[in-house]
């Protein structure tokens, strides 16, 4: 199955906003409003869901609420994209709920967010080939939000099929996240230098890696790995029978290290590793280690991926500690790194 890609998101485009995950509480909406208005300045025309402006037992609503909202949205021919404004921890309840045969007739459709909303991305992208696209939550965009790499998002979305665009490394990561209730405008607090962390010896100097993009958030697409919404390992040899190779990447929002261990370990047996080009990792969200006899984060990914024949790669702008690439599940990728700098550059191609 090649990869489809839904339309480019030009002004006029139609962003559907509903929280399939977490909703947004009363306290947040100023945030929201702020991240809405973004959308509207740029020229989408934007529609607020029913399943979005609260929270209740860690959901925006019940369970077949957010499944009933999601699926109608998908299968509306006017939608072109679905925002979430965050992630969460309950959009597995949503996933099985899905109508896979009734969505393969749909027109395809942008899903944007990362996080929980990964658990929705990646088999989005493995059942019905739709790219998908983990990148920055709608929460992320406010008016002073002008990184580099969160500026650019709408641009790469803008990318025709057969396009491509680049990506650069940034320069700085933030490391604290501010209390948006309290301060509903903050952009991003980048204050710790960017350095890609070389894993394994396959890593270590210059690389020019490519392959299919797959990937998104341990903590919940682990709990994917022995379904049909989480067979990666088909994907990887289908892509391999067209003679493509896959770059997986993962990003760990808050595991702590035992079981960033047990989440890797358990994938690495689910056959999820096998025949990888090479696998990206990004910055843990996860809280540190406050004692140096304890496991840290980056001991734990190197215990569990370090032994593997292809590049693993650490610390890149993927995830819980912005900014974050985009990454589109299923684009060609290009990544490189001379081996001298502290980053490098990511190519995609919607081939």
């Amino acid at each position: 199955m090649s990869t489809i890609y839904p339309a480019p998101l030009r002004p006029g485009s139609h962003i559907a906003v509903t929280a399939p995950s977490s909703g947004v509480a009363p306290r947040l909406h100023a945030r929201l409003e702020l991240a809405l208005g973004v959308l509207r300045a740029r020229g989408f025309v934007v529609e607020e869901g029913r399943c979005l402006r609260q929270q209740q037992d860690d959901a925006s609503a019940p369970a077949a609420e957010r499944a009933a909202e999601l699926m109608a949205l998908l299968l509306r021919e006017d939608v072109d994209a679905i925002v979430p404004p965050w992630g969460g921890e309950l959009a597995i309840e949503v996933l099985q709920r899905l109508d896979w045969a009734a969505l393969a007739r749909a027109r395809p459709k942008w899903l944007l967010g990362y996080s929980d909303t990964s658990t929705l991305l990646l088999p989005i992208t493995l059942r019905l080939g739709w790219a998908t696209a983990h990148g920055p939550c709608l929460m992320d965009l406010v008016p002073g939000q002008d990184d580099p790499l969160t500026a650019a998002l709408f641009e790469h979305l803008a990318t025709p099929a057969g396009g491509r665009f680049v990506q650069a490394a940034s320069s700085r990561w933030q490391r604290q996240w501010t209390d948006f209730a309290s301060a509903p405008e903050q952009p991003y607090q980048l204050s710790e230098t960017t350095i890609w962390r070389p894993v394994n010896a396959a890593a270590a100097g210059a690389l020019d890696l490519q392959g299919r993009l797959i990937g998104g958030c341990i903590d919940t697409l682990m709990h994917l790995a022995a379904s049909p919404d989480g067979d990666l390992p088909g994907y990887v040899l289908r892509s391999a029978a067209r003679g493509e190779a896959t770059l997986l990447y993962l990003e760990n929002a808050e595991l702590p290290p035992p079981a960033l261990v047990r989440a890797l370990r358990g994938l690495r047996a689910a056959g999820w590793f096998d025949g990888v080009a090479a696998m990206l990792i990004g910055r843990s969200g996860a809280e540190p280690a406050d004692d140096p006899q304890r496991l840290d984060d980056a001991r734990a990914v190197e215990q569990s991926t370090a032994d593997l024949p292809s590049p693993v790669l650490a610390d890149l702008d993927i995830g819980h500690r912005p900014p974050q690439w985009l990454l589109l599940n299923g684009a060609m990728a290009r990544l490189r790194r001379d081996g001298r700098s502290p980053g490098g550059t990511l190519e995609q191609r919607l081939a």
